[in-house]
C-alpha cells in the first residue's frame, strides 16, 4: 500500500512523540525520520515502527473512559476523518445507517476499534 503524505506526516508525529518520551535519542530520531521521508509503501516503514509501544491516547492521563474520548458528532459512526499513524485496516466495511456512508473499520496497537468513512466503499 502506498504511504501517503498524510501518513507520512502522523508517522513524522508519532515519532516525535517517542522521542519526547525518552523512547530513542536524537540519532535513532533522525535515523528513523529519514527511512519514513525516504519509504514509498506503509510495509516499508511497519518494521521500522514495530518496536515502539502503542503511544498512550489523548485524555487517559485525564482519566477519561474510550466513550469520553470520541468525539460527538451527531453523524452516526465514525471517530475520524482519516486513520492514524499506528492503525491497521481491516477487510471489514459496514454502510452507516445513519449517515448512509460505508465505514472502515481500523484497530489500534492496543486493539481499540475505529471507524472512517471509506471513498472506496
Amino acid at each position: 500500500m502506498r504511504l501517503s503524505d498524510s501518513e507520512r506526516e502522523q508517522l513524522f508525529e508519532v515519532l516525535k512523540q517517542h522521542a519526547a518520551a525518552g523512547r530513542m535519542g536524537i540519532e535513532e530520531l533522525e535515523r528513523r525520520v529519514a527511512v519514513v521521508a525516504m519509504a514509498e509503501s506503509r510495509e516499508q516503514v511497519d518494521e521500522l515502527m514495530s518496536d515502539l509501544p502503542p503511544l498512550q491516547a489523548a485524555g487517559r492521563e485525564t482519566g477519561q473512559s474510550r466513550e469520553e474520548q470520541r468525539p460527538r458528532w451527531g453523524r452516526g459512526h465514525g471517530e475520524a476523518s482519516a486513520p492514524q499513524a499506528d492503525w491497521q485496516p481491516t477487510s471489514e466495511r459496514f454502510r452507516d445507517p445513519k449517515s448512509g456512508n460505508v465505514m472502515r473499520v481500523w484497530v489500534d496497537s492496543a486493539g481499540g476499534r475505529h471507524y472512517v468513512r471509506d471513498d472506496a466503499g
